[in-house]
């Protein structure tokens, strides 16, 4: 999908986001595709309206949501100034808004 468009920003996976991943993927390999992509165009420009970024309030302040699909959320930090994207959890809606 992306794959041959400009990579301009860094993505960072931290722990948390490593382990979650690898657990969601494990349940949601149908999603595992579309999961690509959507990292793919977070590589390529976050605030793409694709994405359909979105800054999260209360507790979460500060940090970014995309939608994965209709029940499922990547929930990332965004640093333009260091190009980096960093992504913290992905997950349903309650497993994401919990952290």
């Amino acid at each position: 999908m992306a794959g041959d468009k400009k990579k301009h920003f860094t993505l960072v996976w931290t722990d948390t986001f490593v382990r979650t991943a690898r657990k969601f993927l494990r349940r949601h390999p149908e999603l595992a595709g579309i999961f690509r992509d959507v990292l793919s165009l977070l590589e390529i420009d976050p605030t793409t309206p694709r994405l359909h970024i979105h800054p999260l309030q209360g507790k979460h302040q500060g940090k970014h949501a995309i939608k994965l699909t209709y029940d499922y959320r990547i929930v990332f930090i965004l640093k333009i100034v260091g190009r980096n994207v960093i992504l913290l959890d992905v997950g349903s809606h309650d497993e994401v808004y919990h952290i």
